[in-house]
C-alpha cells in the first residue's frame, strides 16, 4: 500500500523551534520565517503529534472553529512548548475566537488578549502544569467511531456521519471498472463503495488533510488502494485515469468558495482519458455546469435529491 508522503519531524535540539500552526493572517501574530509548519492542511508538514514535549520555544496558531479540533491543537502546542514558552492563538470572532480565553483558562494559562481585523487574539505562556491536556487530546484524537474498524478524527469534514452528498453519490453509482481517483477522498467512504467493483483494478484517494488519509488508510485496506497527501490544485499527472469521483469542498478556511470545486473539475479533466468518466455530486446552488460542459463532451444529470445533485460527466 502506497504511503502518503510526509516530511521528516524536527527532533529537539540545542537550536530554538518555533512552531505555526496553519497560515495566520499577516499583520496579526510575529511568524518568525524559521518558524516550522505544523498544519496537517499543508501537505510536506510535519505531525504536531509527532513533536517532542517540551521541545518548542513558541508557536502560533490560527485555530480551527470546532470545538474539539480546537481545543486538541492548543493541548497539542502547549504539550511540546516549553514551560515559559509563547503561544499566540487566534481565531475570527465568529469562528471560535470569543471562547478563546475560556478554552485556555481552562488549561491553566493566564491569558492577555486583544482585537485586531475581526480577529481575538490571545496571548498565554506555557505553564509548568497544564490542566485538562489527556482529556483534550483524547475528545480530538483519531477514533474508531464504531468499534468495528471505520476510523475519523474532529476536524475532518462530516467527520462522524456519512454527509448526504456522498450517500446520494454511492446510491447512484455504477459498478466502475479500470483505475480512478477519489479527489477529496476524507476517510475513505467513497472508494469503499467503488472498490465493491472487482473490474476496478486501482484506486488513488487524495486529500489535502492528513487527518483524513490516515483514516482512510486504516478503513480501506483494499490492495488496490494508494493514498496521496497533496492538493489537488497544484497537482499535475497524465490523462490516464478510466474514473473519477468526487464531492468537492466548497468551503476554504471557513468561507464559501466556489473556485475550489471548480478547480477539483479541471483536475477531473486533466486526469481522465478520453472517454473516461467523471461523478460529482456537489449542493444544488452550486453552478457546476459552467465549469463542467466546456471540459466534457457529454454532461448528465444523473439524480437530484435533497439539496444535491449527482453528474456523470464524460470527456
Amino acid at each position: 500500500m502506497k504511503q502518503p508522503h510526509m516530511t521528516q519531524t524536527p527532533t529537539a535540539s540545542a537550536s530554538p523551534l518555533h512552531l505555526v500552526y496553519g497560515r495566520p493572517p499577516l499583520g496579526l501574530a510575529d511568524v518568525l520565517p524559521s518558524a516550522v509548519q505544523v498544519s496537517p492542511l499543508i501537505p510536506g508538514s510535519p505531525a504536531i503529534e509527532e513533536i517532542a514535549d517540551a521541545s518548542a520555544d513558541s508557536a502560533v496558531v490560527l485555530a480551527p472553529p470546532g470545538t474539539a479540533e480546537r481545543d486538541y491543537v492548543i493541548a497539542q502546542l502547549l504539550r511540546v512548548l516549553k514551560p515559559g514558552g509563547e503561544l499566540t492563538v487566534m481565531a475570527l470572532k465568529d469562528k471560535g475566537g470569543s471562547r478563546l480565553r475560556k478554552s485556555l483558562e481552562a488549561f491553566g494559562c493566564n491569558v492577555d488578549e486583544t482585537s485586531k481585523a475581526h480577529h481575538r487574539i490571545a496571548f498565554v505562556e506555557r505553564p509548568g502544569l497544564v490542566q485538562g491536556i489527556e482529556e483534550a487530546l483524547s475528545k480530538g484524537a483519531l477514533r474508531d467511531l464504531t468499534g468495528q474498524g471505520l476510523w475519523s478524527q474532529p476536524g475532518v469534514f462530516s467527520w462522524d456521519r456519512l454527509d448526504p452528498g456522498s450517500a446520494l453519490l454511492l446510491k447512484t453509482l455504477p459498478a466502475l471498472s479500470g483505475k480512478g481517483m477519489d479527489l477529496g477522498c476524507g476517510i475513505g467512504l467513497l472508494a469503499l463503495g467503488v472498490l465493491e467493483s472487482s473490474a476496478v483494478t486501482a484506486l488513488t484517494l487524495i486529500d489535502i488533510d492528513s487527518r483524513a488519509l490516515k483514516a482512510a488508510q486504516r478503513n480501506v485496506t483494499d490492495p488496490r488502494a494508494a493514498f496521496d497527501w497533496s492538493d489537488i490544485r497544484s497537482q499535475e499527472g497524465p490523462a490516464d485515469q478510466d474514473f473519477v469521483v468526487m464531492n468537492p469542498p466548497f468551503h476554504d478556511a471557513g468561507s464559501e468558495d466556489k473556485a475550489l470545486g471548480q478547480a477539483f473539475i479541471r483536475r477531473a479533466a486533466s486526469a481522465l482519458r478520453k472517454g473516461g468518466t467523471c461523478w460529482l455530486v456537489a449542493n444544488r446552488h452550486l453552478p457546476y455546469e459552467e465549469t463542467l460542459k466546456p471540459l466534457f463532451a457529454k454532461v448528465t444529470l444523473k439524480a437530484e435529491a435533497h439539496g444535491y445533485k449527482v453528474y456523470e460527466a464524460r470527456k
